[in-house]
């Protein structure tokens, strides 16, 4: 009795729609876990990427200088990408010998296609802590719903139930709702997390893009 009220033995017991939504349950888990895992990582480093390159770029050190710095950076993101791609199109276009206006049009449309690039590398999936943690709760339910149908399915061939009967049953039932909250409550609590997080360095980004715009603008007609 007290094997098969473990954990492991209310799992093994279970009938295999059962077994199938746990199985399911599991291993979202384990993918939303990976996901947290990978997007900490990358947030950690966009953050003191940030960081470093404002502290470099506000020290006074020439454009230039900084540009090439940032071609050698195979793995620029975040500011350094926005001011590299930014310059870059700064000097492609007035090589060209073009307006001011259509200069900054320029410049602005390479910030612009760099801040989606990064806002996507910062929440790419994302959405999938989201569904996870919306769908696991449910996605339990159901598994306990079809293990206590089946529990008084079984019930109704017995002539006399007590509760060591009833007991396993319903505990299989359970524990499908157990490992679905056990999925989502990550989820959601990660998922808020990155998303703040990632609204935070997203806006950081946005005010160094027209800190930037402001400077190339002011370079434009020097």
């Amino acid at each position: 009795m007290n094997e098969s009220l473990s954990i492991l033995g209310l799992i093994t017991h279970a009938s295999i729609p059962v077994k199938l939504v746990i199985f399911a349950l599991i291993s979202s888990s384990v993918y939303s876990w990976t996901l947290i895992v990978k997007y900490r990582s990358v947030h950690r480093h966009a953050d003191r990427a940030l960081k470093s390159f404002e502290e470099l770029f506000w020290s006074g050190a020439d454009l230039g200088v900084l540009y090439q710095q940032s071609q050698q950076n195979q793995d620029r993101q975040g500011a350094e990408a926005l001011f590299h791609n930014a310059f870059k199109e700064f000097i492609r276009l007035r090589q060209k010998s073009l307006s001011t206006e259509a200069v900054m049009q320029g410049v602005t449309r390479a910030m612009r296609i760099t801040l989606i690039q990064e806002q996507t590398r910062l929440e790419g999936k994302l959405p999938t802590l989201a569904s996870i943690a919306s769908t696991a709760p449910y996605v339990g339910l159901f598994g306990t719903v079809w293990g206590i149908m089946t529990s008084f399915i079984g019930l109704s061939k017995v002539q006399h139930a007590t509760l060591a009967t009833v007991a396993p049953g319903i505990a299989e039932a359970l524990i499908a709702t157990a490992i679905g909250l056990f999925a989502a409550i990550p989820a959601v609590l990660a998922y808020n997390h990155f998303m703040a997080n990632s609204d935070t360095l997203n806006n950081r980004y946005t005010m160094f893009a027209d800190e930037l715009s402001g400077i190339l603008h002011r370079e434009s007609h020097s």
